[in-house]
């Protein structure tokens, strides 16, 4: 007996099918559990447990929600009860994982409040920032939630996901309307199918052109980094050298090696920001393992310079105007802020552009990703604000361009995610009111 072929039409057909059953009133089983938790936010940004109904009321629900829908930011929000269902040392990684989508969460469980993002959407830093400033014992869970989406999404990057239907609300659907939801479905869905596969094949395109640009400029930094650990001239057996200065060379062999491997398995744009990331703490050990070796005080962490993240940590802020922007404070290293009171250029990161050399800063949002691994999601938009990479990266359009990263988020992952980023659970261990993520930040 011949069987039908399968066909995208009968699949959402299918779907259809699956609406009407699922979305009905009267249908819908009672949730429990971190699976079920997950599935409503795939669904949707706010998902309230039964057994924390009395913490936040529909109406409050439905207006959080539409706020975080209305930003189009992948920002997850849970109320939770506290019982064995939700274990508190590992609720956030469950979440994570089950829901397997980038972005911030934030959960309130029972009346204690913290919160994680993957490194792509926001900065640990940024994440333990804005825990801090909402979590005051006592607030109310409208309250408190609705300060931390509007702290939070300023910050955020990326874009909602695409299983979010802005503004729906399946409670009050009649049949009627399912049913013209699923005969639209049924009828587009071979027009929407092509348009969906046209448009990703650009996508890679225009991902691999990018990421083709950076693989230039980041092989250039890998090779440099290596002739910076060459002149160093560090034996671990040395006269003088100690357990300190030994740890400090193995974390920069350790960053080294780190980011050839990440570089050598880049498939995206963003998966430039790890490679860049480990630089930056290579480079920073190195000039701690510098200060040990001669007997002078050790460096600060600070940014790298500003000018070029090569020159290492910076030492000092300084004012810079870029051409045709506003003053800002930046990082810089010694040598360019020499350099800057003499009244003379520093010297600039160029990389190649199809009208030749420019600073990297004026060379598009393609770098997006690699000057976020150096300086952080935080720190970025306000060094950059006024030239063309900051215009870029202020739009929500850059990271379905670029493919998320850095500023990106709202993209399923399943479970390939730093899981150690997690930290631990509530009210101690690695979590401590949003805090304990690695400093590279997320989850």
């Amino acid at each position: 007996m011949r069987t039908r072929p399968f066909t995208w039409l009968s699949a959402l057909a299918g779907l259809a099918l699956f609406l009407l059953l699922a979305l009905a009133p009267g249908v819908t089983a009672k949730a429990t559990g971190i699976s079920d938790a997950a599935e409503a936010l795939k669904q949707g940004p706010v998902y309230v447990d039964p057994g924390a109904r009395s913490q936040l009321s529909e109406a409050d629900e439905k207006a959080l929600a539409q706020k975080i829908e209305d930003a189009d930011k992948p920002v997850f929000i849970a109320v939770l009860p506290e019982s064995a269902a939700f274990p508190a040392d590992s609720v956030l990684r469950d979440l994570r994982t089950a829901t397997g989508i980038t972005g911030l969460y934030g959960i309130r469980l029972g009346d204690r409040f913290d919160a994680g993002a993957d490194r792509a959407v926001m900065p640990a830093n940024a994440v333990q920032n804005v825990v801090a400033g909402v979590d005051t014992p006592g607030t109310d869970a409208a309250t408190q939630l609705n300060n931390f989406v509007d702290q939070a999404l300023p910050t955020v990057n990326g874009t909602a996901p695409a299983g979010w239907s802005s503004g729906s609300d399946t409670g009050g659907a009649n049949t009627g309307s399912l049913i013209a939801l699923a005969t639209v479905l049924t009828a587009g869905g071979a027009g929407a199918y092509a348009v969906v596969r046209r448009n990703r094949r650009k996508r890679a395109e225009e991902e691999g052109a990018a990421l083709d640009k950076l693989r230039v400029v980041v092989d250039e930094d890998i090779t440099a980094y290596g002739e910076e650990l060459d002149r160093l001239d560090f034996h671990p057996s040395e006269r003088g050298a100690d357990d300190a200065m030994r740890a400090d060379y193995e974390r920069a062999l350790d960053s080294y090696d780190n980011a050839k491997s990440a570089m050598a398995s880049a498939q995206h744009p963003h998966d430039v920001r790890p490679v860049t990331e480990a630089l930056e703490e290579g480079r920073f050990s190195l000039a701690v393992l510098a200060a040990r070796r001669e007997g002078t005080p050790l460096p600060e962490r600070r940014a790298p310079c500003f000018f070029d993240p090569a020159h290492g940590p910076s030492t000092t802020d300084t004012t810079w105007t870029p051409m045709g922007g506003s003053a800002r404070e930046v990082p810089v290293c010694a040598a360019d802020a020499a350099r800057l009171a003499d009244g003379k250029d520093p010297l600039v990161r160029q990389v190649e552009t199809d009208s030749g050399p420019r600073p990297y800063w004026e060379a598009g949002p393609a770098y997006g990703p690699w000057a976020g691994g150096y300086f952080g999601g935080g720190l970025l938009p306000g060094l950059l604000v006024g030239t063309l990479l900051g215009s870029a990266l202020s739009t929500p359009a850059y990271a379905a361009e670029y493919g998320g990263g850095d500023f990106g988020g709202g993209d399923f992952s399943g479970g390939d995610f730093n899981a150690s980023d997690f930290g631990g659970g509530f009210g101690g261990g690695d979590w401590g009111g949003g805090g304990g993520f690695d400093a590279g930040g997320g989850f």
